[in-house]
């Protein structure tokens, strides 16, 4: 029994040793929509998956990062951010959303997901960005630094239900636009549309 402990301990340190990060290309497309299939299921999945061949296909959802985690040079997760703007509002700032994330079944729960959020974020921060929205599961993306994005006057933008208006989460990449702006989020045309705002 300890041998073999020891040797799942190895293993996992191997494997953690072998996940890589980084930006999507775009001949990898075939295979990050089928990541978006499997993770979602059969009933969701292909909706998703044309979600984000849809969004990579929208100039107004520019510009996007896409990035992909690979393990053994196979695409196991993806994670998309597209360009999002705040109306009602005098400022300009510089603001994305996350949308949508997936992870292959068999590769959920190692945190994986936590990893391409975080790499995202800090590759948008790099960038310039600095607000960064999400409706997700309020107990999951508060993991990297959301927080519910209407206590701080943000408006989704379609209505989020008030029981599930803590799904609705921003995380500030700069302290002086989450003080100073609030208004309205308008996203890209393609996620501009109502189907994707239930949570």
């Amino acid at each position: 029994m300890i041998q073999n402990s020891q040797a799942s301990n190895v293993s996992t340190q191997f494997k953690e040793l072998t996940l890589e990060i980084r930006k999507a290309k775009e001949s990898e497309r075939k295979e990050i929509l089928n990541v978006h299939n499997q993770a979602f299921g059969k009933e969701k999945g292909p909706e998703i998956a044309q979600l984000v061949d849809d969004l990579l296909n929208d100039k107004t959802a520019m510009p996007v990062l896409s990035l992909v985690a690979l393990e053994n040079k196979k695409i196991i997760g993806h994670i998309l951010y597209t360009k999002a703007t705040i109306t009602q509002t005098e400022l300009s700032v510089s603001t994305q959303i996350l949308a949508p994330l997936a992870i292959l079944p068999e590769q959920q729960k190692k945190g994986i997901g936590e990893k391409l959020i975080n790499e995202g974020i800090k590759q948008l921060k790099e960038a310039g960005t600095e607000l960064v929205f999400v409706l997700g599961h309020p107990s999951y993306y508060p993991r990297c630094g959301f927080f519910p994005a209407g206590e701080k006057g943000f408006e989704a933008p379609y209505p989020i239900p008030e029981e599930h208006a803590a799904a609705w989460m921003v995380q500030s990449l700069n302290d002086d636009a989450l003080e100073s702006a609030n208004g309205k989020v308008q996203c890209s045309n393609v996620l501009n549309e109502p189907q994707h705002w239930r949570e």
